[in-house]
């Protein structure tokens, strides 16, 4: 490949001054240099790539998209879309972010209104799953414009007490019965105060602020 000659007054390059000396270093140094070389764009790479934020999507009734960093896929429980979590060093759970299907029996007037109603039955499934599971409130939300509905909770989880929420989600559709309900748990810790804080901050407000339903 043809270069572009180099002005006198702006060498000599460093390649230039280099060149003897890499020449005369025996075979094993210029491997090395090499090989330390390769693993520096390697390193570069994955750190790149730890980094940049994930993303999943979902199609069917209710096509969901969201990003997220900090987490990491792992096996879904029965019944769930997709589920990303982070643990100690011990494997105990700290966070974890997951989306299962939502479909509402046949209802009449708003959405705002039948959610309420969706909710007790689902609270009740909440209280049978969990350990210790002390409702600390509930109410209507938006999540990036869409109306939603909250549940907040704390439950024992792997022994250790979590703060809970999660919320169910629709697409603004009139007549729709099809969403999602996205479940949230979350190691107490600050900047987090209480149930009503969890995705404020932290690894799990990317995925809230991200996700879109359609």
């Amino acid at each position: 490949m043809a270069t572009i000659p180099l002005k006198p007054q702006y060498g000599p390059t460093l390649g230039t001054l280099l060149a003897p000396r890499w020449h005369a270093a025996p075979r094993g140094v210029r491997v090395l240099v090499r090989a330390a070389g390769v693993g520096l764009v390697v390193l570069a790479i994955a750190v790149a790539l730890t980094l940049w934020p994930a993303t999943y999507s979902h199609g069917g009734p209710a096509p969901f998209h969201f990003s997220y960093r900090g987490l990491y896929r792992t096996t879904p429980e029965a019944g769930q879309y997709v589920r990303i979590d982070r643990r100690d060093d011990g494997g105990r759970l700290e966070d974890s972010f997951a989306v299962s299907p939502l479909h509402l029996p046949p209802y009449s007037g708003g959405l705002s209104g039948e959610l309420p109603v969706y909710a007790s039955g689902y609270i009740d499934r909440l209280r049978a799953k969990f350990t210790g599971f002390v409702l600390r409130g509930e109410g209507k939300t938006r999540v990036n414009t869409v109306p939603a509905y909250n549940i907040f909770y704390t439950a024992r989880i792997e022994g250790r007490e979590m703060y809970g929420r999660d919320v169910l989600l629709l697409p603004a559709r009139e007549g729709v019965r099809d969403g999602v309900s996205l479940q949230m748990l979350t190691l107490p810790r600050p900047p987090l105060t209480s149930p009503l804080e969890v995705a404020s901050a932290g690894v799990l407000e990317r995925p809230v602020e991200t996700f879109t339903i359609s």
